[in-house]
């Protein structure tokens, strides 16, 4: 009864003039009316058949209003002039979504064009609807049951239902929709998707071809992601961040208090009569503000919508929200600050004095003499890296520190080093606080456990090396990879690490042998021959699929941000029968302090092959490093002990497929018992 509706509408006649609600005075009245008119929309006239125990309601537009006197334009009404002989004045229904105003007037004069009333000291006012319903312009919709389709338009929106309307092109279908079977809807703003869901069919009216549907949520909450049973600690943040944002189904600017956040949503409280969020809406361009200034843009979606109790008279219900995407620089900022309110030791992506850090590798003897002695030539290179690395790229690199009173107690930090894999290094801690250690890691592991599902942070997979005599990795890494115990989702393989020093020589593979760009058919062979040795994650993990184009984007990022990225893919070939296959990775020096970045990969298909056929093609490929012993790692680590390669060190090599984060989480807990609890 409270609707502005497009067309004649009969009421009952029950529902004409109710005795009953609240006495408002004229000075309200007027000023409701005033605000109508500025907003420039109508109010509802009710109209009495002369014979009949009959109601329709038109809409008019009020003039501006000074006091006892109200002026009236009618909006377009088919055969007015007919109807107003039929017809007499019988009261107004002024709605504003969920109270409206029943005022009997005295009407003075009334013609097809306007009328004009006096209006009286007093009105009453009724709550029409338990939450206010909001009328909607430039929304398309689109309902589904069983293979019918109704392309529509959303006339007006609670969070709990809403109508559509339009046209029915045969109406004679419209008996295929089951009215007692749930509908699928979906809602747009132009290309934009803004809603799908599942509504009941509360109520279907249809006139001629034209055809409206009233629906009703199904549901109070939405899934988008897969459980976990490690959530992400949500945060009470002082001062409390406010979510603003234009609605996206009826235009009003928004603003409402968090009650509490984590890196992947946040939660906010509603008054329940008007409230505006409905579980699965999507909320383009929705802004997190802190009191200091700061603003995040992202991209949400309403998940949960819930009773949470009172507040005096009034009902309030809590709806939960997702952070579906974000600048991956304005997530980090969040993460920062959501991390520091656990811990406030702990920091991601802080501003560091660089003479600290250094310092911090070279006294934890993270740096010792012989990685150390392989790096000092490009010591100022390094730094410069370093200095421009640690200033803020997160699109490629974070670093996070245990820092007390100023001085680092732990650091680990990671770099993007393939499309969607992220490589885990640098962790050390001083000797004095050994809990430093566990710490940032333990801080990594939350972060991430909370990228995990963003797409924006392209991480699929997690990995690092790890020397098999360093006892806490090999606890951590190697030890729940052993209890996984699934090569697949996370694998452990064994490289051999040595130097390669270009003597000059200039001598050519043998014939039949050749070196050359891998094909698509090669990286195909490359996968079959990993897959049948190891059976682990290497291949996905580091962009080895044929057809993948991960690299050129990765090194356009690299190089967008003044760093050298290359990658290079070899094929030794006898015959055209693939041999062995060369990984070649180029970065700035020290970007990785063990080089691993900056080295080459070599998979030895066939380990019969000698020794000398490796090393010709390593002469071939160091064209693409500067000067100095060029880092190479061999896998299977049996052929190069087989053969008598120079090797220098072991290195593991662990990848986790971040799917399986839980796991990971639910390992590290039970081994270093860390303060982690499931939410």
């Amino acid at each position: 009864m409270g609707d502005a509706v497009p067309r004649l509408h009969v009421v009952p006649s029950d529902a004409e003039s109710p005795a009953t609600g609240k006495s408002v005075g004229r000075s309200h009245l007027v000023n409701r009316l005033n605000y109508i008119n500025f907003q420039n929309q109508s109010i509802l006239v009710a109209l009495r058949h002369v014979a009949y125990d009959e109601s329709i309601f038109l809409k008019a537009m009020p003039l501006p209003c000074a006091g006892e006197r109200l002026d009236c334009l009618w909006e377009d009404v088919p055969s007015l002039r007919e109807l107003l002989k039929s017809y007499r004045f019988d009261y107004l229904l002024i709605a504003d979504g969920r109270k409206y105003l029943v005022v009997n007037p005295e009407p003075v004069t009334i013609d097809d064009c306007g009328f004009a009333l006096m209006l009286p000291p007093a009105c009453r006012e009724f709550q029409a609807r338990k939450i206010r319903r909001h009328l909607s312009e430039g929304v398309s919709a689109q309902i589904m049951q069983n293979g019918v389709l109704f392309d529509g338009s959303l006339v007006d929106y609670t969070p709990v239902s809403l109508r559509i309307s339009g046209t029915w092109e045969k109406p004679e279908t419209l008996r295929w929709i089951n009215t007692e079977e749930p509908v699928h809807l979906r809602l747009f703003r132009g290309e934009t998707m803004l809603y799908s869901g599942v509504f009941d069919v509360h109520a279907m009216e249809s006139a001629g071809g034209s055809c409206s549907f009233v629906l009703s949520l199904r549901h109070s909450s939405i899934r988008r992601f897969k459980p976990k049973k490690y959530r992400n600690f949500r945060q009470e943040l002082v001062p409390t961040p406010n979510a603003v944002f234009n609605h996206p189904l009826i235009g009003k600017r928004v603003n409402l208090m968090v009650t509490d956040m984590s890196g992947t949503g946040f939660s906010v409280q509603e008054s329940e009569g008007d409230s505006l969020l409905m579980p699965g809406l999507m909320i383009p361009g929705l802004k997190i503000t802190f009191g200091h200034g700061m603003s995040l843009c992202c991209l949400a979606q309403v998940l949960s919508r819930n009773p949470a109790g009172e507040k005096g008279d009034e009902k309030l219900v809590r709806c939960g929200l997702a952070i579906l995407d974000m600048e991956i620089g304005d997530h980090v900022k969040l993460l920062s600050l959501l991390h520091q309110v656990t811990n406030r030791k702990s920091y991601v992506d802080t501003e560091v004095d660089l003479d600290d850090l250094w310092d911090f590798f070279f006294q934890t003897g993270f740096i010792y003499p012989s990685k150390y002695a392989h790096f000092q030539e490009n010591k100022k290179r390094i730094k410069e890296t370093y200095a421009r690395l640690y200033s803020g790229n997160p699109q490629i690199a974070r670093h996070f520190i245990y820092l007390d009173h100023g001085v680092i107690l732990g650091h680990l930090a990671m770099v993007r080093f393939y499309s969607n894999s992220w490589l885990i290094h640098h962790h050390a801690a001083r000797k004095s606080a050994a809990k430093a250690g566990i710490a940032v890691l333990d801080q990594v592991s939350h972060y991430l456990s909370e990228l995990e599902s963003f797409a924006f942070a392209r991480l699929r997979y997690a990995f690092c090396y790890y020397r098999p005599d360093n006892r806490f990795p090999a606890r951590v890494f190697g030890g729940f990879s052993a209890k996984h115990a699934d090569q697949r989702t996370c694998s452990l393989d064994l490289f051999a690490y040595f130097h390669y020093q270009n003597d000059g020589g200039g001598e050519a593979l043998p014939p039949q042998w050749e070196l050359s760009q891998s094909s698509a058919f090669d990286l195909s062979e490359m996968g079959s021959f990993y897959r049948h040795v190891s059976g682990g994650a290497l291949i996905e993990a580091f962009d080895l699929r044929p057809g993948g184009n991960g690299d050129k984007g990765l090194a356009r990022e690299y190089n967008g941000l003044g760093f050298r990225k290359e990658v290079h893919h070899y094929s030794l070939r006898r015959k055209g029968s693939l041999k062995a296959f060369f990984l070649v990775n180029c970065t700035d020096a020290g970007f990785n302090m063990a080089e691993l970045t900056n080295c080459v990969t070599i998979f030895v298909i066939d380990d019969s092959m000698p020794r000398v056929l490796i090393e010709l093609s390593l002469r071939h490929v160091s064209r693409h490093y500067e000067g100095g012993a060029m880092p190479a790692l061999v896998f299977p680590h049996s052929y190069a002990v087989e053969k008598a390669l120079p090797v220098e060190k072991t290195y593991l090599l662990w990848i986790l497929d971040m799917r399986y984060t839980d796991h990971f989480l639910h390992y590290c807990d039970a081994l270093l018992k860390g303060p982690r609890k499931t939410q």
